[in-house]
């Protein structure tokens, strides 16, 4: 989903683009990492294992993907002379922050995933002294499953649906997050930490009131908690990021959530997509 839209993103600005998908680079093989990043300016990391309940039972194979692989592209591309782009996620935190959290602010993850991508951090700035690590949060986009498209599919069928309300953060179009990359390598801006999210803040409950009305159903959203679901991954009950170093490298944030997800519900939920 976000390996898409990078690709377009990065075409349009007139980049020279090698996509690589999963068939063709197995990230946990650092041999194949070090030929893939020979000869590019930047090199992107969007892979990563994001089934989220999964890898709390398989901790190990996420742990192969998320921090090892983070390490060998990053090792890959510090030996290319290139810049690292990687992307990384809220569950760093522990989520139960009232403020947004800043891009320096303690991590403390509380889930496998968490803990494995935070491994991948520390791998990253380890291994790769120019990155530029983004975290982002509630993706979604054009090109895969994702929350809006579920919701819009499960209301096509129902007279009422139930929706969580005690977590909150920052719906993220995959196509707006490309994007900020793109301007984050173009404003060469200093290597570090940046939060690559949507401006503005609402619940998964918030959320999926503006998905229905896009989708133009009249299905009901009542509202739960997430002690109704009973997943096995805990899920972070504050994901807001906060936006301070995109602003002190001259880069603008992403705009509030609500309007990006106006621009972006007619291709989310376009043809096809409550089959998908």
């Amino acid at each position: 989903m976000l390996g898409r839209d990078m690709v377009s993103a990065a075409r349009a600005a007139g980049a020279e683009v090698t996509a690589l998908a999963r068939a063709e680079l197995d990230v946990t093989d650092a041999a194949a990492a070090l030929e893939a990043a020979r000869g590019h300016d930047v090199v992107v990391n969007c892979s990563a294992w994001t089934a989220v309940d999964d890898a709390e039972t398989r901790e190990g194979d996420a742990f192969a993907v998320n921090a090892t692989g983070a390490a060998n592209v990053a090792r890959a591309a510090h030996a290319a002379g290139a810049r690292l782009v990687h992307v990384s996620t809220d569950y760093v935190f522990a989520g139960d922050g009232t403020e947004p959290y800043a891009e320096d602010a303690p991590i403390a993850p509380r889930s496998a995933y968490g803990r494995t991508k935070a491994a991948g951090e520390w791998a990253v700035r380890a291994e790769a002294p120019d990155h530029l690590l983004v975290r982002t949060a509630w993706l979604y986009g054009e090109h895969g499953s994702c929350f809006p498209r579920t919701i819009a599919r499960i209301a096509a069928d129902r007279d009422e649906i139930s929706v969580v309300v005690d977590e909150v953060g920052q719906p993220t179009w995959t196509a707006d997050l490309a994007d900020l990359i793109v301007r984050l390598v173009a404003a060469q801006a200093p290597a570090g930490t940046y939060h690559g999210t949507s401006s503005g803040r609402t619940s998964w409950h918030g959320f999926a009131e503006r998905v229905v009305a896009a989708a133009g159903l009249t299905t009901r959203v009542a509202t739960t908690t997430s002690a109704n679901f009973g997943r096995p991954a805990p899920r972070p009950a504050f994901s807001v990021l906060g936006h301070e170093a995109l602003r002190a490298a001259g880069v603008e944030p992403i705009g509030d959530w609500a309007e990006r997800w106006a621009a972006a519900s007619g291709a989310v939920l376009g043809a096809g997509a409550l089959r998908a």
